[in-house]
């Protein structure tokens, strides 16, 4: 693997609310907010270890159309179906559910402020067929 030419720091998302969009998203990814972040704040990151930050950014306009750009999430410690009703109990909801019978397929749901996002298969659940 060659390195990268740029380093991706972190992925952006415009927001009405940047600290609260930021604690529904700190619970799915485990990530702390960047020190010193409170409510009411402009912007509030995320940081992660392992990859880009997740930045939230208050922008006056509200979403009013599909996201161009989505997370695809894959669970670490629960089943793609469960991590789906685990994000729903926080305040997710399912926009689109394309399971297959099969066992194979995805869940495109919404953060609370609408943002798109899919739920995909554990790597276990991968693994196993």
């Amino acid at each position: 693997m060659s390195e990268a030419l740029v380093l991706i720091r972190h992925i952006t998302i415009d927001c009405a609310d940047p600290y609260g969009l930021a604690e529904f998203w700190g619970r799915v990814t485990g990530w702390p907010m960047g020190e010193g972040d409170e409510p009411g704040d402009p912007e509030v990151l995320l940081e992660s270890s392992e990859g880009p930050g997740l930045l939230f950014i208050r922008v006056p306009e509200g979403k009013s159309a599909k996201n161009r750009l989505h997370l695809d999430l894959q669970p670490r410690r629960r089943t793609r179906d469960e991590q789906v009703e685990w994000l729903v109990g926080i305040g997710a909801k399912v926009f689109d559910d394309q399971r297959r019978p099969d066992g194979a397929g995805w869940v495109t749901m919404t953060d609370p402020e609408g943002n798109e996002f899919c739920v995909e298969r554990s790597a276990q659940e991968r693994a196993s067929g």
